[in-house]
């Protein structure tokens, strides 16, 4: 019997019960598109939380202004005006410090022309935008002359541009931040969500001097709420944050047996366990999707065990009249394969339209990869085979004439 021929009657008796066909390839359908679906779904939240953590910039530390105790009352991180210029001056000179950025932050709200937008200013150093990793899309970055002379300039988030101008060109515009006119000379480049979801674009850059002086007033002259600072590199954070710990505990006079009134947090630290988290859960959102496979798998030998003994007759007379052990095995497993096969196709069309309604209905991101589409269409192919031969094998191994006495 060619081989030709084996599949055009494996066709046939897949035809002639057409129901049992499709319940037996349902559950390979579901078995695909749950793994094509889920993955979809992880491989886009993983992409969401490299997105942010290269957004933050490399070898990142944050400082915080530090906790302070007044009796037994006890307050939190940034409470304190702990932090100084002076302390930035000193930090951007140790060894394993690329740059230091002092940030000043406050809210305010804009206008230009009928718009209005409240939103987080930031006053900073031309530092801010190498240490954090963000161009100017357009227009010019905030100046050290800029610093020095506590200008009214402002760089604009993506976000804020739409919400003022919308398609109008920002740069050289005048808008006003708290009753005052602040000049736009520039346009961040849009850099997305945060790790902790806050939308980064929706943000205004000052000098950090005009921000202290013109803006939100500064009852401690020279003190920051914040700094970033970056290390020379991913392998230098941990002796940056050493460093700068020893150094401020010596500059702030703290006593060896008494706290810090500063908090040093590592972000590159925490955008890897970000990262992390999100590769466990693309993986275990496959392995789920997985397990659909198997039960698929298993459903698919049952039913061909049932087909087995329904057709024992009819493998009797076929190798009755000359046909090969070897031919009513290959049936069998041909059976099985298609069934996964189709079965794999329609399930791989029914998660790439899933997981797209998914993502709609959930406003979340979904990513595709053609390499798993092929795995997940390899593994219900396997599968088949896998599930298929031990029934192929029973059916090969019945002898013809006991099969011909079968009712």
């Amino acid at each position: 019997m060619s081989p030709l021929a084996v599949v055009r009657e494996a066709g046939r008796s897949l035809g002639a019960n057409k129901l049992r066909t499709g319940l037996t390839m349902l559950g390979m359908v579901i078995g695909v598109a749950a793994v094509v679906l889920m993955l979809a779904v992880g491989t886009g939240a993983q992409n969401q939380v490299n997105r942010a953590v290269g957004s933050m910039g490399s070898n990142l530390l944050v400082i915080l202004s530090g906790s302070t105790s007044a009796g037994t009352l006890r307050m939190g991180s940034g409470n304190a005006p702990t932090l100084t210029t002076g302390d930035a001056e000193a930090i951007a000179r140790l060894p394993a410090v690329q740059a230091v950025a002092p940030t000043f932050p406050g809210g305010a709200q804009l206008a230009y022309g009928v718009n209005n937008w409240g939103t987080q200013v930031l006053g900073v150093t031309p530092e801010y935008l190498s240490v954090r990793d963000w161009p100017v899309e357009a227009g010019d970055p905030i100046s050290e002359t800029d610093v020095r002379s506590s200008t009214r300039v402002a760089l604009l988030g993506a976000t804020v541009v739409e919400k003022l101008f919308d398609t109008e060109d920002p740069v050289g515009k005048t808008i006003r931040i708290r009753g005052q006119p602040f000049q736009v000379i520039g346009v961040l480049k849009r850099k997305g969500q945060s790790l902790d979801g806050r939308d980064q674009d929706d943000s205004v850059l000052v000098p950090i001097t005009t921000a202290q002086g013109k803006l939100f007033g500064n009852r401690f002259p020279g003190t920051v709420r914040f700094m970033f600072v970056q290390a020379v590199s991913q392998a230098a954070t941990a002796t940056a944050e050493h460093e700068i710990t020893l150094l401020l505990r010596q500059r702030h006079r703290i006593q060896p047996d008494a706290d810090d009134d500063f908090t040093v947090r590592n972000l590159t630290q925490a955008a890897e366990a970000a990262s992390a988290t999100a590769r466990i859960l693309s993986l275990m959102l496959g392995a789920i999707g997985s397990i659909s496979l198997v039960v698929g798998g298993i459903g698919i030998m049952n039913i061909m065990l049932v087909s087995v003994t329904e057709r024992t007759r009819e493998i009797g007379i076929r190798m009755a009249i000359g046909a090969r052990r070897r031919d009513v095995l290959l049936q069998f497993l041909l059976e099985a394969l298609m069934i996964c096969i189709v079965g794999g196709l329609v399930g791989i069309a029914l998660g790439v339209a899933g997981a797209f309604a998914v993502g709609k209905a959930m406003q979340i991101e979904v990513a595709f990869s053609a390499s798993v589409m092929l795995v997940a269409f390899a593994v219900s192919a396997a599968t088949g085979i896998f599930f298929g031969f031990w029934p192929a094998r029973r059916a090969a191994g019945l002898r013809p004439v006991e099969a011909l006495r079968y009712e």
